[in-house]
C-alpha cells in the first residue's frame, strides 16, 4: 500500500548536519504516519521522530529534542528530519516507516524503508 526510500545519509564530523529525507508513495498517504527509527551497533532499534500530515502530532524521542526537527513536504510527499549537532551516538542505519495508528512503537509501523547510513565522528 506504501512505498518509501530514503536518502540523505552520509559521513560527518561530531557537530555537523545531515537532512535525512523519505519519499512515499501509494494511496491515502495522507492517513498515515510517518516516523523515523534508527538501529546502531550494538543497540536495540529505537524510535527517533514521528509526525503525522497536518503536524498535529509530532513526536520525539528525548536523546534528540532540540537538535532534530521532522518536517513535511506535501506536495510531494517527503517527510524530512533534519540533524544538527550530530553526535557519535547518533551513529546508525536510519529507517523511516509508515502507520496508521500513532505510535512510537516499532510494531506498530506497517511499512519500511530500507534504511540510509548514519556515521558520525568523534
Amino acid at each position: 500500500q506504501v512505498q518509501l526510500v530514503e536518502s540523505g545519509g552520509g559521513w560527518v564530523q561530531a557537530g555537523g548536519s545531515l537532512r535525512l529525507s523519505c519519499t512515499a508513495s501509494g494511496r491515502n498517504l495522507t492517513s498515515y504516519i510517518m516516523g523515523w527509527f534508527r538501529h546502531g551497533p550494538e543497540k536495540e532499534r529505537e524510535f527517533v521522530a514521528a509526525r503525522d500530515w497536518s503536524g498535529k502530532i509530532t513526536w520525539y524521542t528525548d536523546s534528540v529534542k532540540g537538535r532534530f526537527t521532522i518536517s513535511r513536504d506535501n506536495a510531494d510527499n517527503t517527510v524530512n528530519l533534519q540533524m544538527n549537532s550530530l553526535k557519535p551516538e547518533d551513529t546508525a542505519v536510519y529507517n523511516c516507516a509508515a502507520t496508521r495508528r500513532p505510535s512510537r512503537s516499532r510494531d506498530d509501523y506497517n511499512y519500511w524503508g530500507q534504511g540510509t547510513q548514519v556515521t558520525v565522528s568523534s
